[in-house]
């Protein structure tokens, strides 16, 4: 009788240690479908704290049932952590932020987490309804709000289509992961690499996480790099080269001191409201080329810029926000792989405008068709890229 107790004992102990601490530890397992297509819907940027806006929740909604995806990839800034005013898109009009602070302006931990946890439940609720699978890149936001990364882990972990886990090894406990996609033939053929870029970018404990794995992927493949897209919040200088200097008349122009840059017609094309300028390889970058399994890296960060183009072989892009106490353009970014050519995917931004409060909310496809300008449109294009140039510079600072 005792040995048979003991014997079931020992079952529960293993019972327990096998079972995962987080949802994400036994993630659902990603395949493309019959049809030989994989659809990933980018989204990022709701930075919205506990008394969510009704249009960003709608968004949300309309882009799922728009895109119809099999992975959501969400580039961070969840919340916003703390700044006065929005336009009455909620129930709490003329403040952001779920921070609590007391009187020494420091962060009430206990409180901001309970505004955090009714913050994220708000917009994973409508990501849990629609049953698809979807993971987190941390952003600024979300590391600005006081919290820890363990705290983060706990949230994601409440959710069970969350894939969202750490697997990497830096100093810092950034949450990184890589999700493999699977072929017809049970095969990994494709991988998603999710990299926390803290509050101004990834470190070198990442990058070197990365190399690591990539490089035993590679190895395990033949020698083989399996194809890849990259997501991280905050996007790489690199994007600056998909930008050349222009005439202050032209589409897309905006002033970075005293030059004028576009988006480069010839690599690149979509919306543009900062200036970037040219001329920088990053690390994270070169580790990509030196890997040679990324394809794709995506980004959010900027709210009201939509744009991509390829840089030496890998396409970078930024994708338009949804915090709605900040002015527009909101959207998001679809992409669908194809498993007989995984190389050659669909690549679409999509935008919101209207209100479901008055139900006149719609989706619409970017056009990034370059504009044509003659003499008279050149004059006030010239006058819309100077302002345009002059607020950037002003928001830029903030």
């Amino acid at each position: 009788m005792k040995k048979t107790f003991s014997v079931l004992l020992a079952a529960l102990f293993l019972f327990a240690a096998a079972a995962p601490v987080f949802a994400a530890d036994a993630p659902e397992r990603l395949t493309f479908r019959e049809d030989g297509t994989f659809t990933i819907l980018h989204i990022t940027d709701t930075q919205d704290d506990h008394h969510p806006s009704w249009e960003m929740l709608n968004l949300l909604k309309r882009s799922i049932e728009e895109s119809d995806p099999d992975l959501i990839v969400f580039t961070g800034d969840v919340v916003e952590d703390s700044r006065v005013g929005d336009p009455g898109v909620d129930d709490e009009p003329m403040r952001e932020g779920v921070c609590v602070y007391d009187a020494k302006r420091e962060i009430v931990i206990d409180k901001t987490l309970a505004n955090i946890e009714t913050a994220v439940d708000a917009i994973f609720t409508v990501l849990e309804d629609s049953g698809v699978p979807y993971v987190i890149a941390q952003g600024n936001n979300d590391h600005k709000c006081g919290i820890t990364n363990a705290d983060w882990l706990a949230i994601y972990g409440k959710y069970a289509h969350n894939l969202t886990q750490d697997q990497s090894d830096d100093a810092q406990g950034r949450i990184d992961c890589r999700l493999p996609v699977y072929g017809a033939d049970g095969s990994p053929v494709f991988n998603v690499w999710i990299m926390d870029s803290g509050k101004g970018g990834v470190n070198a404990d990442q990058i070197d996480w990365y190399k690591r794995t990539s490089s035993e992927l590679t190895a395990a493949n033949g020698g083989e790099p399996t194809p890849a897209f990259a997501f991280q919040h905050i996007p790489t200088a690199d994007v600056g080269n998909l930008f050349t200097e222009c005439h202050a008349w032209e589409d897309g122009a905006t002033a970075k001191g005293t030059k004028f840059y576009r988006l480069d017609p010839a690599i690149a094309s979509g919306d543009n409201f900062y200036a970037y300028v040219p001329g920088t390889t990053t690390e994270e970058f070169a580790a990509w080329k030196e890997c040679g399994d990324v394809i794709g890296a995506w980004f959010g960060h900027q709210h009201v810029e939509a744009f991509s183009g390829t840089v030496d072989g890998i396409e970078l892009g930024l994708t338009y926000g949804m915090e709605f106490a900040k002015t527009g353009p909101y959207g998001y970014r679809v992409l669908t792989l194809h498993e007989d050519d995984i190389t050659r995917y669909d690549n679409e931004v999509f935008t919101y405008s209207g209100s479901v409060k008055l139900g006149t909310d719609k989706i619409g496809k970017m056009d990034t068709a370059p504009k044509e300008y003659n003499s008279f449109t050149r004059f006030f294009a010239y006058i819309r890229n100077i302002l345009k140039s002059m607020i950037s510079i002003i928001t830029s600072l903030f």
